[in-house]
């Protein structure tokens, strides 16, 4: 008797072992199994109840990220964890954005849906002002009938008056940043620049229910904000969190609040090579 007894308690601890490993199977599962990562990762601002609720909203107004491998969705979500940005709500942080890859899977290539991680221009803003850098950062349109000049050179000029009343339609867009050591910069992009920019750099450019088709302005001011902050002496740890724009990256395993990730794309690359200074060099 005892010994049944031995074998059913065995068994009984070996299914609970079992489903403490058992990899989670639906988005909303790993949400759950992830939370206490999002806790340990987030800002004290942003509660991870209140991040796991935000996941869940983005993907009942976008089922299509439903679609996708759980393991991009959740890791682009540790991507807005770990830079403290809230992903696909109105303040325009972050983004989350399905789309088709290719990817190799035993020697052939496979169309998989997977997510994308996008920093918003609010998202950038909101970055640059923590890094303790800047003590200014922003970007515009420039309409038509506005009366605005620049001059690039040593010393460079740049004014902007908005027209009153009819402002007419949206030529350029510029960024302008000022830094805490009085240093400036600033650049200015035509609207057919952006255009051809996020056409060769954007993979998410055209597509319905992505950034560009809701957000243009807002995408095309982060573009041009994302040049500006090439020529800028920014600190290791602000270009580390400016170059997780447009990734893919992959949980791999969970293990309690550990977890490995693989980042397995960086588009935009061209846009990722900042001018990096060490911080000792700064003080």
């Amino acid at each position: 008797m005892s010994n049944l007894k031995n074998e059913l308690a065995k068994k009984a601890n070996n299914s609970v072992t079992d489903n403490k490993n058992k990899e989670p199977q639906t988005i909303k599962d790993w949400i759950k199994v992830m939370e206490p990562a999002f806790k340990k990762a987030l800002p004290s601002v942003i509660t991870a109840e209140r991040f796991s609720r935000i996941a869940l909203t983005a993907i009942s107004v976008n089922p299509k990220l439903a679609e996708c491998t759980p393991q991009s969705f959740i890791g682009a979500l540790m991507n807005a964890a770990q830079l403290g940005l809230e992903p696909n709500t109105p303040l325009g942080q972050a983004y989350l954005i399905p789309f088709d890859n290719n990817r190799k899977i035993n020697g052939e290539y496979v169309k998989i849906s997977e997510v994308q991680f996008q920093i918003g221009y609010k998202g950038l803003i909101e970055l640059a002002y923590r890094s303790g850098e800047f003590t200014n950062i922003y970007a515009k349109e420039v309409f038509e009938n506005d009366d605005f000049e620049y001059e690039f050179g040593l010393e460079p000029v740049l004014k902007h008056k908005p027209a009153s009343g009819n402002r007419g339609e949206v030529i350029a867009y510029y960024a302008v940043f000022k830094l805490t050591n009085g240093g400036f910069g600033f650049e200015v992009m035509s609207k057919s620049d952006i255009e051809n920019h996020a056409k060769k750099y954007s993979k998410s450019f055209g597509n319905d229910k992505t950034p560009w088709s809701k957000n243009y302005d807002e995408m095309a001011k982060k573009t041009v904000l994302k040049k500006v902050l090439k020529y800028a002496p920014i600190k290791a740890e602000f270009a580390k969190q400016v170059v997780q724009d447009t990734t893919i990256t992959t949980v791999k395993t969970v293990v309690g609040e550990d977890i490995e990730i693989e980042n397995q794309n960086v588009f935009e690359a061209e846009e990722t090579d900042y001018e990096v200074i060490n911080q000792e060099e700064t003080k």
